[in-house]
């Protein structure tokens, strides 16, 4: 006899758009029965557009792909950051204050001096947009931007013996394989945050310290020693500004950052190499695989 719909385990539902220069999905479960599905339907195609809608117009605002935007007027020097919006201002000084905190490894502009906050607007957006599905109601969620992904709950029922969201790791060679995976969520994690840099999802886009000009350095083309790091944390913005700071900064940073956050991490050198933490090394719990949550 099948089981019922009370304790049968409830699918999972995804939406996908496209912003950012990536796939971003939501995915949540869907409890069996044709009332509960359609209506947890509804609730999800209501959250995707509240995500759709904050992550446009972060892009709009941020995006050097975007001629129009805050960001490229004041790169064109067109408006300078005493003139910019409370956001851009924030958001600088946020940079800033994570470039100090890693010892330069992250930093808020180009190689040229141009102003660049890619690498926290994405984090920002995810973080922003958890919020506003806490605030809906929604409680069980992944929420996955390229690879970065924060999670709430979990994929099944919920209680002490709930299961973790499950965050698979492409191998940057080749982006049908796994090089591993880390539970997210659930009863018994504390880290909701996955962030991947590297060449992966978007080709090399990151600075080394080696390739910055400026006093005392020669800008040169260095390679980094990682092609790709992971960052699991309690905070999606932590994991995704300590990821890219460790590409950039190399092994120092990644000594640096593992001995200052409370962060497991697992870093791939060109030779397919792995260094991890003992979080990414110790066998999982209880999990679920969730296809969608692939980088």
């Amino acid at each position: 006899m099948l089981p019922t719909s009370e304790t049968r385990a409830p699918a999972l539902r995804a939406r996908t758009f496209l912003c950012m220069g990536t796939v971003v999905s939501l995915t949540v479960p869907v409890p069996h029965g044709s009332d509960e599905a359609g209506t947890a339907g509804h609730r999800l195609d209501t959250a995707v557009s509240v995500v759709e809608d904050q992550f446009g117009a972060l892009e709009a605002q941020f995006s050097l792909f975007v001629p129009a935007s805050e960001a490229s007027r004041i790169v064109r020097g067109e408006l300078s950051l005493t003139q910019a919006s409370p956001l851009m201002q924030e958001m600088y000084n946020d940079a800033v204050g994570w470039r100090h905190r890693t010892d330069g490894a992250f930093t808020p502009e180009r190689p040229d001096g141009a102003l660049d906050l890619s690498g926290l607007v994405k984090g920002y957006a995810i973080a922003e947009a958890g919020r506003s599905l806490a605030a809906s109601g929604l409680h069980d969620w992944c929420l996955n931007a390229g690879g970065d992904v924060l999670v709430s709950g979990s994929p099944a029922a919920s209680g002490s013996s709930a299961p973790a969201w499950l965050a698979g790791i492409v191998d940057p060679a080749d982006r049908r394989t796994l090089v591993g995976a880390y539970p997210l969520g659930g009863a018994a994690a504390h880290r909701l945050a996955l962030a991947t840099s590297g060449s992966a999802e978007r080709g090399d886009h990151i600075w080394t310290v080696g390739m910055r000009g400026g006093p005392g350095r020669a800008g040169g083309a260095a390679r980094p020693e990682f092609v790709q790091v992971s960052v699991a944390a309690e905070d999606i913005v932590t994991a995704d500004v300590l990821a890219t700071a460790i590409v950039a900064g190399g092994r120092a940073t990644l000594d640096a950052v593992t001995s200052r956050w409370d962060v497991e991490v697992l870093a791939m050198a060109h030779d397919g190499a792995l260094l991890a933490t003992p979080g990414f090394r110790a066998p999982s719990a209880v999990q679920l695989p969730c296809a969608a949550m692939r980088p």
